[in-house]
């Protein structure tokens, strides 16, 4: 085999994962849409719709990952994983990620009935997260952690909300803001496991550039709500 053609040698941990991270420039803090809200520019509509959309995505986190759970042999790895199920829908006295949605919708003016009957989710909303849990159901469960992956730059954009929006929109409820509170904590966590997992798997050139693929096709996922909810709801100046 020629030099030209001899393969790469893969990029060294620490490197790996710095370009991973870099991807977060892509992440949708940075749509349009989500500066905006973010920003207190959002009026009350656009605050709603942005609440139901995101529900769809928050009911079928699970989902995704009881997928994960199915496609992975690795009984340790099964062990962690499942405390994002438990995260979401509930257990014991917690009522989990998804409830903790719903009381957001309550406090920004929704009814219950309009969120879970899903009324208003965007066909550009249900495409792209569909497009990820069948992603999960399909691929082999190493490239579904790393999917994952945009929870990388999760924490950042919890913290800001929790800084911004009791300012921004003192009408809404704080305790409304509580699945952000809880996902400042819980994302951490979830990045260590995910890292791990995908620093060790994706350990040739090939697989690494696989790797930062498979996050941007994610993040593509993200940025695909946005740009629905941009298109229904409008961006203010």
């Amino acid at each position: 085999m020629s030099q030209d053609t001899a393969p790469q040698a893969p990029w060294g941990r620490d490197e790996f994962e710095a370009r991973l991270r870099e991807r977060g420039a892509a992440y949708h803090i940075h749509h349009p849409f989500n500066v905006m809200l973010n920003g207190g520019r959002a009026t009350p509509e656009q605050i709603r719709g942005w609440v139901a959309n995101r529900y769809y995505y928050q009911i079928s986190i699970p989902i995704k990952d009881a997928a994960v759970l199915s496609n992975c042999p690795d009984r340790e790895v099964r062990r962690q994983w499942i405390q994002r199920i438990l995260d979401h829908d509930g257990h014991g006295d917690d009522a989990g990620g998804i409830e903790a949605w719903v009381r957001l919708g309550l406090a920004v003016g929704l009814q219950r009935d309009e969120i879970e009957d899903l009324r208003h989710v965007l066909p550009g909303t249900r495409f792209a997260v569909d497009a990820y849990v069948n992603f999960c159901r399909q691929r082999p469960w190493q490239e579904s952690v790393c999917a994952s992956l945009t929870e990388l730059f999760a924490p950042k954009i919890h913290k800001e909300r929790l800084a911004n929006w009791p300012q921004h929109y003192p009408w809404i409820d704080s305790e409304g803001l509580q699945y952000f509170r809880n996902r400042t904590t819980q994302a951490r966590r979830d990045v260590e496991q995910g890292l791990a997992v995908t620093l060790e798997y994706f350990d040739t050139r090939e697989l690494q550039q696989r790797a930062l693929q498979i996050l941007q096709f994610k993040l593509d996922v993200l940025w695909q709500m946005n740009d629905a909810m941009a298109l229904r709801y409008g961006v203010n100046p």
